[in-house]
């Protein structure tokens, strides 16, 4: 198809540009194919991003500040953020009128050139295992015909081993940004490794697409407000591998039970991952934790299907420090505290696998912020037992004191909270924060919540 052809003059409305401009990408893209572009925000354009103005200058219509109906009942088309609920009573007007509603993600998938797509998705670790997928792959090479032989009954069919050809590596979805201004440049031997959220699931289901690979990372319950149930969370989860055929792979954990399920729903070839005696300890020795361990080595279990030893993927990660706000080292006090910032952690096993990444009884751990309905029984359990001292913030910090009894102290905010542990901590502790909750009751989101830390960190340790 010709470029531009398909959206030339089409009426696209483009829904939640978010404050990291998250709907920027894709409305650029559009109105560079010739579509005739409304981007519309809920709030106003002090609260967006730069890019968001820049908009304007390439013939985008901005309609901030609110939502009018008539943008979606009278489009041809209108692709949604993921942060809008999919039942949001301006996309069902949409629907009743006859307007596709569709997102960034699908727009991509249906007309990436490669099927070499692995598609990373769980309730935690999947950021950190896409990353360090990404970088394995990098490190593919062109095996000798002897050598492909050996390992030919276990990869993908999708690839010629011994063939010499250069792939690129590309990573986006839920982390990386949007790959549509890159179609052009990405060719049918690249690797395409995709972040899927759940709310990415669940609109891919309308394509009844699956990745060719689909690793699992933990699975737990998250996001009850956006799908409207666990079971419907779950739901998204599985389109991951459900619409996978016999050629295809679904890499699977057996340290989680819900995505090792996951399993029931597919009908590719199922690779399961965990512990293997005879791979490397640690793919990438700089990251903390045993539940970093797991993710490498699901990692390697989706990279080891293309080819890639064990010793390339190493060598590709060795030097992995982590991404931002996920078991970050952001500071080294004069006293040689460690401050370590795992805002993303929104949810309790999140949080309980966190501070099991430290020596017992030497993690301060900050805890609290929003409460999404989940139960914290598992993380308080480990905090009682692993830290030696909880602080406690947000609107859940009172219930959670009150629960865990003398270890914890009630602080409210996160300033407080690092100020006390400046007091309390001592060499060769840590400070955690690791808050097993959403931000929103003091925060924008959990980015601003590790910014600060980090800032409060450096500002009180010296």
């Amino acid at each position: 198809m010709a470029k531009g052809r398909e959206f030339r003059g089409k009426r696209i409305t483009v829904v939640g540009l978010g404050h990291f401009g998250g709907g920027v990408a894709v409305a650029r893209w559009l109105a560079g194919q010739g579509a005739v572009v409304t981007a519309t925000d809920a709030k106003p354009a002090a609260a967006l991003s730069d890019d968001v103005a820049r908009l304007e200058e390439i013939g985008v219509t901005l309609r901030l500040g609110g939502h009018d109906a008539s943008n979606f009942t009278q489009a041809d088309l209108v692709v949604t953020s993921p942060a809008l609920p999919p039942r949001h009573e301006l996309l069902e007007a949409a629907r009743d009128a006859g307007v596709r509603v569709t997102t960034e993600i699908c727009l991509l998938v249906e007309r990436l050139p490669t099927k070499l797509v692995l598609g990373v998705s769980g309730t935690k670790g999947k950021s950190t295992t896409a990353s360090l997928l990404a970088r394995m792959l990098g490190a593919w090479r062109p095996m000798p015909g002897e050598r492909a032989e050996k390992v030919r009954a276990r990869r993908s069919s999708l690839i010629d081993l011994t063939r010499d050809v250069p792939r690129r590596v590309w990573l986006g979805g839920n982390l990386g940004g949007s790959l549509l201004a890159d179609l052009e440049r990405i060719t049918p031997d690249d690797f395409v490794v995709l972040e899927l959220s759940s709310a990415m699931l669940h609109y891919l289901a309308e394509l009844e697409w699956s990745p060719h690979v689909g690793l699992a990372t933990m699975i737990g319950v998250d996001h009850l407000a956006w799908h409207g149930s666990e079971a419907a969370y779950h739901e998204a989860k599985g389109n991951l591998v459900r619409f996978q055929n016999e050629s295809d792979f679904a890499v699977l954990p057996t340290t989680s039970p819900i995505a090792r399920s996951l399993k029931d729903v597919t009908q590719a070839t199922v690779v399961e991952y965990g512990k293997r005696a005879h791979l490397p300890e640690a793919f990438a020795p700089k990251l903390f934790g045993k539940h970093n361990r797991v993710n490498e080595r699901g990692a390697y279990a989706a990279a080891a299907l293309f080819g890639i030893y064990p010793d390339q993927a190493a060598e590709a990660c060795t030097d992995f420090a982590g991404l931002p706000h996920r078991l970050s080292e952001v500071h080294v006090d004069d006293r040689g505290v460690r401050w370590v910032d795992d805002s993303i952690a929104t949810i309790p096993e999140a949080a309980a696998a966190a501070c099991r990444a430290f020596p017992k009884g030497t993690v301060l751990q900050i805890v609290g912020g929003s409460d999404k309905g989940l139960d914290p029984t598992p993380m308080l359990d480990t905090l009682a037992d692993w830290c030696r001292v909880v602080l406690c913030i947000g609107d859940t910090g009172t219930m959670l004191a009150d629960r865990l009894g003398d270890r914890a102290v009630v602080c409210h905010d996160l300033a407080t909270a690092v100020a006390t542990a400046r007091r309390e901590s001592r060499r060769g502790d840590t400070v955690l924060l690791s808050p097993g909750y959403a931000s929103y009751d003091q925060f924008a989101n959990f980015e601003e919540r590790g910014q600060e830390f980090a800032r409060l960190a450096s500002e009180a340790a010296g």
